[in-house]
């Protein structure tokens, strides 16, 4: 919820004002019921709310939750009311937590260190000059598959002094699992954890090292100053091994992940902690450049924008980057990217766009979210996008993007093969990879209510000519351009149905394709529209005509026991008993 009373003109209002206009363009999402606090980069995933960590291990592996508390916590002491809002920034990669926190002494009856309830009331004494704010950012780092971090920034705008007592893997009591040592070289200290997962049925488990940098146990801030501390952590994990096997061998094991663990954390410390908030930044906005913007729904089973944005982050964030690697060499980092702008026969088969289990309007937990990715991996598989899903992240969402409104790459060009009938819906497909450039494609309904298609191309290396022609190609193939207004294409309908429209590099093979679809006819798209309704079904009709028949002989039969029948009054026969059998 919104920062309540006189927050609003605090600091921690002022922080999370801009935080509207990124909701209103589904860019900033409050926690909330149907909102994990994920925060995860494909080997890492991270509940920020619940401070649960999880790895997975290896490409075909499930993920596997650790006996770790893998964030620190902040108890502010002296202070006598707090309001906090929580939201997940989806173009960052991270997760953000505002606290403003009024400081005093409690009065009678209140316990030292506990704050107040978050009202206007509770806050009636305070000005906006008496907030500390408090902001965290929680993140898994892109480019360093390894690394999460906690910032924690803390502004003291009062006369008195801010503290915060750390609670956490690196100031708390360590879990059972783990053994921890203190790391100490040169001027650089942190703590290492050793141990392993929960076994697995079989019996089976893997070995785990973390390397956390050290923090004290209380955080105090001069009045009128300000503090900004990143804590670091690196974990790394063994494949499965049979914990009975000789101790030698595990030792062994044991000491190789905490070699890599100590180094990592050591090439960490000498890196500034804003660069690698912005290395992390930078890297996820250019994963996250393509995308589905909706536009006007006008059903109940169409996914809003907020779903289809979630959905998107999170499959992102449970997705691994290989091209990301350091360790890649150049001949595999060609081939991946290869296999990146060569889709082969992706997307396959009918559109998801209502397909509620993959695009799911609430989500209540992060296993549920792991689950979500691994059937989203397995369709994308099944359906033509292997060599996208082999490539990570990109490649799952582009395949996504494909897949929502009905794109197939085929041998010669890409097709949108999307239903006619439920073009009702406005929606628009960001950054589709075609050879080395991106295509958009948008499905917009005019003033009359009819659809049609606009399409436009962003140029990414020597321009290439593109062309596009709508069903059926009995109009020459335009040549696309990357110019503001793109083009538009009216929706046309085949019978029998062929694909809406048709884009690729090959001129002659769009001439080509018309003498090969073999159509019966073509349509606009309301005339095809008028054809699957045309009303009112004949069984309807003939209901109603004998309805009336049988009213009508009913009726004829009571006048007839009337005047004629064996009941009906002498007077009555005598005047129409001319017309009585």
């Amino acid at each position: 919820r919104w920062l309540p009373g006189r927050l609003r003109r605090a600091s921690g209002w002022a922080a999370t004002r801009a935080w509207r206009g990124l909701r209103e363009r589904g860019e900033a999402v409050p926690l909330g019921p149907g909102v994990p606090a994920l925060v995860a980069n494909g080997f890492l995933a991270l509940d920020a709310a619940n401070n649960r960590l999880w790895v997975t291990p290896g490409e075909r592996e499930p993920a596997v939750a650790l006996d770790f508390v893998p964030f620190v916590q902040l108890h502010p002491l002296n202070v006598l009311a707090e309001a906090r809002e929580t939201v997940l920034l989806l173009r960052e990669g991270l997760l953000r937590r505002v606290r403003c926190l009024q400081l005093g002494t409690p009065g009678p009856g209140s316990a030292a260190g506990v704050p107040g309830p978050a009202s206007a009331s509770g806050l009636s004494t305070g000005s906006g000059r008496d907030c500390v704010l408090l902001q965290e950012d929680f993140l898994a780092h892109r480019g360093r598959s390894h690394v999460y971090l906690q910032r924690i920034q803390l502004n003291n705008p009062t006369e008195r002094v801010a503290a915060l007592q750390t609670v956490g893997p690196t100031a708390g009591p360590v879990p059972k699992s783990f053994t921890s040592t203190l790391e100490k070289v040169e001027d650089h200290q942190f703590l290492l954890y050793s141990g392993r997962s929960t076994p697995l049925p079989n019996g089976l488990v893997h070995l785990v090292v973390v390397a956390a940098k050290k923090l004290v146990n209380r955080l105090q801030v001069a009045p009128k100053t300000q503090l900004d501390e990143t804590v670091l952590w690196v974990v790394h994990v063994s494949g499965l091994i049979n914990p009975l096997t000789l101790k030698s061998k595990v030792a062994k094991e044991l000491k190789a992940l905490q070699d890599l663990a100590r180094k990592e954390m050591l090439e960490l410390l000498e890196v500034p902690a804003a660069e690698l908030l912005q290395d992390h930044q930078h890297l996820w906005a250019q994963l996250f450049s393509p995308g589905v913007e909706m536009k006007k729904i006008t059903d109940a089973h169409t996914p809003s924008g907020l779903t289809v944005n979630l959905t998107l982050y999170y499959m992102l964030s449970c997705s691994p980057t290989p091209l990301l690697s350091p360790s890649l060499s150049h001949r595999e980092r060609e081939q991946l990217e290869a296999t990146l702008n060569y889709e082969d026969h992706c997307f396959s088969g009918h559109a998801t766009m209502h397909a509620e289990n993959l695009w799911p309007g609430h989500l209540s937990s992060v296993p549920q979210i792991l689950q979500l990715s691994d059937l989203w991996k397995l369709t994308l598989q099944k359906r033509g996008c292997k060599g996208l899903v082999k490539v990570g992240a990109p490649g799952i969402l582009q395949g996504m993007v494909l897949s929502f409104g009905g794109l197939q790459f085929t041998e010669n060009h890409l097709q949108f093969q999307a239903d006619p009938e439920v073009l009702h819906n406005s929606y628009a497909l960001h950054g589709i990879r075609y050879k080395n450039d991106h295509i958009n494609l948008a499905v917009l309904v005019d003033a009359e209510g009819k659809p049609y298609l606009h399409v436009s191309v962003e140029y990414r290396g020597h321009p290439v000519k593109i062309y596009a022609c709508e069903a059926g190609c009995l109009q020459d193939p335009v040549e696309l351009t990357s110019e503001s207004g793109g083009h538009t294409f009216s929706v046309m309908v085949t019978k029998p149905i062929t694909p809406l429209l048709y884009i690729s590099t090959d001129l002659m093979h769009l001439q080509d394709l018309r003498h090969t679809l073999h159509l019966k006819a073509i349509l606009a798209h309301d005339e095809h529209m008028a054809q699957q309704d045309p009303g009112l079904p004949f069984l309807f009709w003939f209901s109603v005509a004998s309805l009336i028949t049988l009213f009508h002989l009913f009726l004829f039969k009571l006048i007839y026991n009337e005047y004629c029948g064996p009941g009906a009054k002498p007077l009555f026969r005598s005047k129409v008993g001319h017309l009585c059998p």
